[in-house]
């Protein structure tokens, strides 16, 4: 009598690539080469799941013949970067700003911040950034922008036309006890004599003591050569021509 022995080759087996994913991230390992497949570790093929360390994962896999072989592939779980978008801060209406994180590698803000770059704050608001290291993994922070209003201020010139031989013009801030500045100006008064013939703007500047931010008002004062006489609200009575 005689008998057939069929020796069957061995599956070739693939457990896949080597994977490098961040804290957190799922994946999902797929064996290849056979029928089914038994993973190590409580992998089932083909399900996601999320590593929480790097490890060795083997999967044995079995064809239509019975026959067996194994593979294995490596998982490496990368840390998330500590993403530091710094402490808040407090700043002026308008007063710039610039935002720079650090812990990572790039950095993408929202609110259309660029990261180094400066912009003026307007509005109070929290800004979140997100930074990506070198093995692509990701976390965010953020830090809030406390916008403090500028003081209200207003100058009045107690006339806004005047002659060149006009001796001065008081002028009028509120609040008090800002500075005038601009050519022809000694603390509250305008004087067209020194400024000499043109239109000046006169800006009135003035620092809130508690919150230490500024706000300023511009007034126009206009010179001309004339003689002439004029009411208090700058609107010409009379209006001389120089010969001169």
């Amino acid at each position: 009598d005689q008998v057939q022995v069929i020796v069957n080759p061995l599956p070739a087996v693939d457990a896949g690539t080597d994977v490098a994913v961040c804290v957190g991230d799922s994946i999902a390992l797929n064996g290849s080469g056979a029928a089914i497949y038994s993973w190590d570790n409580g992998v089932t093929d083909g399900v996601a799941f999320i590593p929480l360390f790097s490890n060795t994962y083997n999967v044995i896999g079995t064809d239509a013949n019975g026959c067996v072989n194994a593979d294995v592939v490596n998982v490496t779980v990368n840390a998330l970067p500590t993403v530091v978008a710094g402490a808040d801060i407090t700043v002026c209406e308008g007063g710039q700003v610039t935002l720079s994180a650090s812990g990572a590698v790039s950095y993408s803000w929202d609110n259309g911040v660029v990261d180094g770059v400066p912009f003026n704050a307007t509005t109070s608001t929290s800004y979140n950034v997100i930074g990506t290291d070198g093995n692509g993994c990701s976390s965010s922070d953020s830090l809030f922008i406390n916008v403090i209003q500028l003081p209200a201020v207003v100058a009045i010139a107690a006339e806004d036309t005047v002659c060149i031989d006009h001796e001065n013009v008081l002028l009028t801030p509120s609040p008090i006890g800002g500075v005038f500045s601009g050519p022809g100006v000694t603390d509250d008064r305008f004087y067209p004599p020194i400024a000499g013939i043109g239109t000046y703007n006169i800006v009135y500047s003035y620092t809130d003591s508690t919150t230490g931010c500024t706000g300023t008002d511009t007034l126009t004062i206009v010179v001309l050569e004339c003689t002439g006489i004029y009411s208090s609200n700058g609107i010409a009575i009379e209006l001389f021509p120089n010969p001169n």
